[in-house]
């Protein structure tokens, strides 16, 4: 049966890695890394793997390669731009030194999710648009 399961999100372990790889090795790291099979009764459906490739100098790896894996169940092609555009924002702000700074969303999913049931009525009212639906 499904359900819903909301993680307190200090507590959420999404499966953040790191690997140290060669660039001839890389390809197929990244290739094996995407092919992870997420099992949906227990894992976070997202992954994020850190490859660092090159010669480590003073400050570190001079390449890294991150992987952002999801399951389709959590994004789909419309959510992978708002996606990328935190990424960009949370990088950008990380090497300037600082933390990324977040608006307050407007509206959480919890709300779509009231208001659809609302807006929907009950499947044992013969007049609702769920049991006409």
């Amino acid at each position: 049966e499904p359900y819903q399961r909301v993680l307190d999100p200090e507590g959420a372990d999404f499966g953040w890695e790191r690997r140290t790889v060669t660039e001839d090795e890389l390809p197929a790291a990244l290739d094996e890394a995407a092919r992870y099979a997420f099992e949906l009764a227990t894992d976070v459906p997202v992954r994020a793997l850190l490859f660092e490739t090159g010669t480590a100098g003073a400050a570190g790896p001079q390449d890294c390669v991150l992987l952002l894996l999801l399951h389709h169940i959590a994004g789909d092609g419309w959510s992978m731009g708002p996606l990328a555009r935190d990424v960009v924002a949370a990088y950008t702000a990380r090497v300037q030194g600082e933390a990324p700074q977040w608006a307050e969303l407007p509206v959480q999913y919890a709300d779509y999710s009231l208001w659809q049931r609302e807006l929907l009525g009950d499947e044992a009212d013969a007049d609702s648009v769920y049991a006409r639906q």
